[in-house]
């Protein structure tokens, strides 16, 4: 694997900490209620789509292991382009739902697991 495919890789392991270092024993109210740990959330999700969708460009085979790679990256758009009508609940499902399956997928790429 190319050094820089690796870079993104270790950038979006670096932004999914992150958001579960912010997120830990918190749960959808608090998230609601805290505008600072939703703006710091959708901006790790930013750092994230815009790493995989660097990493596609250069090396598609590798982005494609990520699951659900595509919908992260329009993920990132919605957040950076429609930042009007973000729903913070959506938010929070995608750090629920998706979150550790993304860090795990990643961490085993880099052998990190």
């Amino acid at each position: 694997m190319q050094h820089e495919a690796l870079k993104y890789l270790y950038d979006i392991k670096v932004a999914a900490e992150k958001i579960q270092r912010f997120t830990r024993s918190k749960g959808e109210s608090d998230y609601l209620a805290d505008e600072l740990l939703q703006s710091g959330t959708e901006r790790q999700f930013e750092i994230i789509g815009e790493a995989i969708g660097q990493l596609y460009k250069l090396d598609s085979a590798v982005a494609e292991k990520i699951p659900d790679f595509r919908k992260m990256i329009s993920f990132r758009n919605i957040l950076i382009h429609g930042y009007a009508s973000v729903d913070p609940v959506i938010v929070w499902g995608v750090v629920e739902e998706n979150l550790s399956d993304l860090l795990a997928c990643v961490e085993n790429m880099l052998g990190d697991d």
